[in-house]
């Protein structure tokens, strides 16, 4: 077998790394590959259930989801990565040009051998789910072989989880990321950008009952009360009709929906999982059809990669606040 073969068993197992796979796999595995801690590190940050401690800049940045990518490209540190996967659509206008030349290694979750190939120093993750044995590999064994790892704080689960999600949180997380990856003062930059727009937005209605609309057809997967679909929804001036539902995103049947008859229709637009489809099934099923919001098409259509916790979520406040302005003219 080769090294990457005998290291990709290793974190399958679980088991002790074994000589000489550290070294093949990522710089950052041994003191003397160790580049000198510059100022501002080591950088200690309590993500999720754990402590990671980052010594240096890391220097080969794999990327997993949109909302982790794009905050590299915005922190002005794309030329340190070397691989993106599981983007969920396109690039905004913004970072298209600074974008431009990503190595998407993978249209969905990356396994190990396609990421540990790429000799990462630091795995950035959008979900915790990212790191898994059948993904990028468990966070455990990817330290052991002095790949360091992080998830969107949004994204935790358990006694970490955002409850509930602000602004706030996500502007902590750019500033944690700008710590991490050596971009403080783009953070902070960026940090002052989003609170000033923000503070600008200037909902058309404080009260209009909205659905946001994730995926599912025999049962619809939508925004809860605690998690980015809230925090956006509110920020747009949107009654969310789940509002009261402890969690993030949750499962619910048509019956809920069709009795609370909500005003517009959120939806959320992704490459594997587009807003024509949605629209498609609402218009066709018999029991979405008698809902007032699809029988005036009103719908508030907002892309995936803008609707998870990062960097474009008052851009997609704003653009509901738009829409929904359109749609009441």
């Amino acid at each position: 077998m080769n090294r990457l073969t005998v290291c990709l068993a290793a974190l399958a197992t679980s088991t002790l790394l074994l000589s000489g796979c550290a070294a093949a796999l990522s710089p950052a595995a041994t003191p003397a590959q160790t580049p000198a801690a510059g100022a501002g590190y080591p950088v200690t940050a309590f993500n999720c259930d754990r402590v990671v401690t980052v010594e240096s800049a890391p220097e080969r940045i794999v990327s997993i989801k949109s909302s982790a990518t794009e905050l590299l490209l915005a922190l002005g540190v794309g030329d340190r990565i070397v691989g993106s996967a599981f983007l969920d659509g396109p690039l905004p206008e913004s970072l298209e040009t600074t974008g431009a030349d990503l190595n998407v290694i993978s249209d969905f979750l990356p396994g190990q051998e396609a990421v540990l190939g790429l000799n990462p120093d630091f795995i950035y993750g959008g979900w915790e789910s990212n790191f898994t044995a059948d993904g990028a590999g468990e966070r455990d064994a990817l330290e052991t072989l002095g790949v360091g790892t992080y998830v969107s704080p949004a994204a935790c689960k358990g006694e970490r989880m955002p409850n509930p999600l602000t602004f706030d949180t996500v502007f902590s997380e750019i500033e944690e990321a700008g710590a991490i990856f050596g971009a403080a003062p783009a953070a902070a930059d960026l940090v002052s950008t989003l609170r000033n727009e923000l503070a600008t937005l200037e909902p058309v209605s404080t009260d209009t009952s909205a659905l946001w609309y994730s995926s599912g057809t025999t049962t619809p997967y939508v925004g809860a009360g605690i998690g980015s679909p809230e925090m956006i929804m509110k920020a747009a001036g949107l009654s969310n009709i789940f509002a009261d539902v402890s969690d993030t995103w949750t499962s619910v049947g048509w019956e809920s929906v069709i009795e609370a008859n909500p005003s517009v229709i959120v939806l959320v637009d992704a490459t594997w999982n587009t807003a024509a489809s949605k629209i498609a099934h609402l218009e066709s099923d018999p029991a979405t059809q008698v809902l007032d919001a699809v029988k005036n098409q009103r719908y508030i259509i907002l892309p995936f990669a803008s609707t998870e916790a990062g960097i474009r979520n008052v851009e997609a406040a704003s653009s509901a606040i738009t829409q929904l302005a359109d749609l009441n003219e």
